[in-house]
């Protein structure tokens, strides 16, 4: 989850909306990539979930980060909710979730080097307080009434606004986690042919990513039960976007949508004010009911931007969503398969030939699929497995053609395709095998 947004004076012209995404335009050698991924905290003793207080804890965990290796705390009433450090963030999800947000680099290799420098410092801290960290996209067994709350204002409204527009909303906030990369764009219609690419592609990410096939101590039917969390959210800020699709698309069609979705809260003075329901619209008129007579800042649009879910999300950048967290090797490979297939022209042509004679139920037909059953999805005469094949084919040689010698980050998915199996398929079979369906052993099984 994303932390409070920073801007000043208030929004004057219509236009200033569409700005922030114009903002985020770069030319090609100004691109980065900056890598987010969660994982679940739990004591080993006991096997549950890492409380934010006491001597084994969230809290702990952050002060032995600032104290040993430098981070510097971020604060909301006088809560460490988060640290920072050289351009990369770690913040807390709703249930305690541990969550690098990197630093913004030219090549995967230096993604890399942060990566295994976070899981060092973070083992180096929480191996003796006997705490270790699942990951995987979907808690296995604790139940919501066993999860901790991160003290941070958005999440208790959040909380509150979830359990009434969806039948899912708080299992995502609580129970999930997820890998994901934000890449960037040159110009609109650079952003535009990204995005639209990013989302007739993100059923291939939850399906060679998915790893959640467990939920409350049971199969759940899917295996990715976090896709299948985010399609009972809430309609009206998820989903695949069709209007992206249509003509004259651009960042400007964007923001209305984005407009038309429900606020949750407004930023002031370290205070989350609640705003759940209200319209931004509204709020651009000075007749926001929470805050009557105010106009909004940038920074209040920024963090409303930060409240809508789609399985892409354009910011000043693209964040691409459809992934369940995973194993070492496949925190790499997601963004490599995106560096891949976006940041080389012939790979992205080539990728919006393979989509872009799919239809909306197409598109939605492969994203349900996807959670359920991973590479063997179909929809629309559509065979997953046949697209994941060919996107990872250029996502390789889009890589190639970058010439840092990254496409070795690709081996989890290429070895997925060449068994037809996933994260997730790897998990059932244990269970049903070695396991003999002791689910308990997935913490030693998915652990990093």
């Amino acid at each position: 989850m994303s932390i409070p947004q920073s801007g000043v004076g208030p929004i004057e012209h219509f236009s200033q909306l569409a700005e922030v995404m114009a903002a985020g335009c770069k030319p090609k050698d100004q691109w980065r990539i900056g890598t987010e991924h969660e994982k679940f905290g739990y004591l080993t003793d006991t096997l549950s979930p890492l409380p934010y207080d006491g001597p084994r804890s969230v809290l702990a965990l952050m002060q032995g980060l600032r104290d040993r290796f430098g981070w510097t705390p971020i604060l909301e009433q006088d809560h460490m909710i988060g640290l920072t450090r050289q351009g990369a963030n770690i913040s807390l999800e709703p249930g305690g979730q541990f969550e690098l947000s990197g630093a913004p680099f030219a090549s995967l290799h230096d993604n890399e080097v942060e990566l295994d420098t976070h899981l060092a410092e973070v083992k180096a801290i929480a191996e003796p307080m006997e705490v270790r960290f699942l990951s995987v996209g979907a808690a296995p067994i604790w139940h919501h009434d066993q999860m901790p709350v991160m003290p941070k204002g958005r999440y208790r409204l959040m909380t509150d606004y979830m359990g009434r527009v969806g039948s899912h909303g708080t299992e995502m906030m609580y129970r999930t986690c997820t890998v994901q990369v934000n890449l960037d764009y040159a110009s609109e219609a650079d952003m535009v042919k990204k995005l639209r690419v990013a989302l007739a592609l993100q059923p291939v990410a939850t399906a060679l990513f998915a790893s959640s096939p467990f939920f409350e101590g049971k199969l759940n039917g899917h295996k990715s039960w976090r896709s299948r969390i985010w399609r009972g959210l809430d309609d009206s800020r998820t989903g695949m976007l069709p209007f992206a699709f249509h003509d004259g698309m651009g960042f400007q069609a964007y923001v209305d949508w984005v407009l038309d979705v429900p606020m949750y809260f407004v930023h002031r003075d370290g205070h989350y004010i609640n705003a759940l329901g209200q319209s931004f619209r509204d709020f651009l008129n000075g007749r926001l009911p929470a805050l009557p007579g105010e106009k909004p800042t940038l920074a209040d649009w920024a963090d409303h931007m930060t409240t809508v879910f789609p399985e892409a999300r354009v910011k000043s950048y693209i964040e691409m969503r459809g992934a369940d967290a995973g194993d070492r090797a496949h925190l790499g490979a997601l963004p490599a398969f995106w560096v891949g297939l976006m940041y080389d022209q012939g790979a992205l042509d080539a990728a919006w030939d393979l989509v872009k004679g799919f239809d909306a139920a197409t598109r939605e037909g492969l994203r349900v699929q996807a959670s359920v059953k991973a590479l063997q999805a179909e929809s629309g005469g559509v065979r997953l497995v046949d697209l994941a094949r060919a996107a990872v084919a250029l996502a390789h040689a889009g890589l190639v053609a970058r010439g840092l010698g990254e496409e070795g980050l690709l081996a989890p998915l290429n070895e997925s395709l060449a068994r037809g199996q996933v994260q997730a398929d790897r998990l059932l079979g244990l269970y049903h095998g070695a396991w003999g369906g002791d689910l308990r052993r997935i913490y030693d099984a998915a652990s990093l």
